[in-house]
């Protein structure tokens, strides 16, 4: 009898040990479950372009951003957020929730410039920030008004170092590609020019064409329509090697002045601290895309370069890019306006 109550005390025991095990594992189990079915991406995702709509890096972010939509599977809507340069916009970007539903577009001024350019940044590009994915490079053209007496670089030079600070070269503001590219031409050439920004490289580029300024480095898919045209003579190409689509125009290299090589990039970059696999995710979708036809003949029929590549190949380009142009921000001893 004694034995038989024992195991009759011993079995409700157990049983309270199994609910209460049960109990303590639902929570988990429910969250588990929750994650399984929450995949990336669920619901549409924001990409923030720190420029104006209209512009270069606008348009590229709504191609490539179209593009990576159809291969995820959700919308991904874009965000303009101009101004400082770019750098409100990336600011917006490093702030956001790394959970892969912020990301943007990360361009070489706010990455790789404006940290020697302004005293102080909200955000460290280094640090805050995730490349995902290189989208393209793109070189600048050094030209002239087709009845400019200038006919090479060599021109240039020779009556910048006559009549200094004579000369005068656009740009589309303070800090950027144009202006940068007409800088560090100054410093290796050993010459003194005027520099005009405006507000917009198109606005330096009228009046370029009205007679306002001598030159300008633009960017190739701004510059093309006027050479060709016959309203702009090309001088030099600031690439490594000659465009395919100007191929007799020589590189500032073979002008003499390799230094002078300049690409300015832009990529898709996210807030610090998202998930390796989202950023997996979202780089083969990014590579994807610009394969895509569409893109790619976008990107190709501006003279530009297809990105693509592994986040870490961006990172490195980023780490390469900023103490060069800190040097060249320095040694020309530019401010912002």
């Amino acid at each position: 009898m004694m034995r038989a109550s024992n195991i009759t005390l011993r079995q409700p025991m157990k049983r309270r040990t199994l609910i209460q095990a049960t109990a303590a594992l639902a929570p988990s189990l429910a969250m588990q479950w929750a994650q399984a079915q929450e995949k990336y991406p669920s619901k549409p995702i924001t990409w923030v372009c720190p420029y104006a709509a209209g512009g270069n890096a606008d348009s590229r972010s709504r191609q490539v951003a179209k593009a990576m939509g159809t291969i995820l599977g959700q919308p991904i809507i874009i965000d303009n957020k101009a101004g400082a340069g770019g750098n409100i916009g990336t600011e917006m970007i490093a702030r956001g929730k790394p959970d892969g539903y912020t990301i943007g577009m990360g361009n070489f001024a706010p990455l790789a410039v404006n940290h020697a350019l302004f005293k102080k940044l909200n955000f460290d590009p280094l640090n805050d920030l995730v490349p995902i994915a290189l989208i393209e490079r793109g070189p600048l053209i050094l030209m002239v008004r087709n009845d400019s007496p200038y006919k090479s670089v060599k021109d240039i030079v020779a009556a910048a170092k006559a009549e200094p600070g004579k000369l005068s070269y656009a740009s589309g503001g303070i800090g950027g590609s144009h202006h940068l590219s007409g800088a560090l031409f100054e410093h290796v050439a050993g010459i003194d020019m005027i520099h005009a920004p405006y507000k917009s490289g198109s606005a330096g580029a009228t009046d370029l064409m009205g007679g306002q300024v001598h030159m300008m480095f633009e960017q190739m898919y701004a510059a093309m329509p006027s050479i060709q045209g016959g309203r702009m003579r090309a001088l030099a190409i600031t690439s490594k090697a000659r465009s395919p689509l100007l191929p007799n125009l020589p590189t500032m290299a073979e002008q003499g002045y390799p230094a002078v090589e300049v690409l300015n990039w832009q990529g898709l970059i996210g807030p610090k601290g998202m998930p390796a696999d989202i950023i997996k995710l979202l780089n083969s979708a990014c590579n994807q895309a610009l394969q895509t036809a569409e893109v790619k003949e976008k990107i190709l029929s501006q003279g530009n370069e297809i990105g693509g590549g592994t986040p870490e190949q961006f990172a490195a380009l980023i780490k390469a890019e900023s103490p060069r142009w800190g040097k060249v921000v320095r040694d020309a001893k530019i401010e912002p306006e």
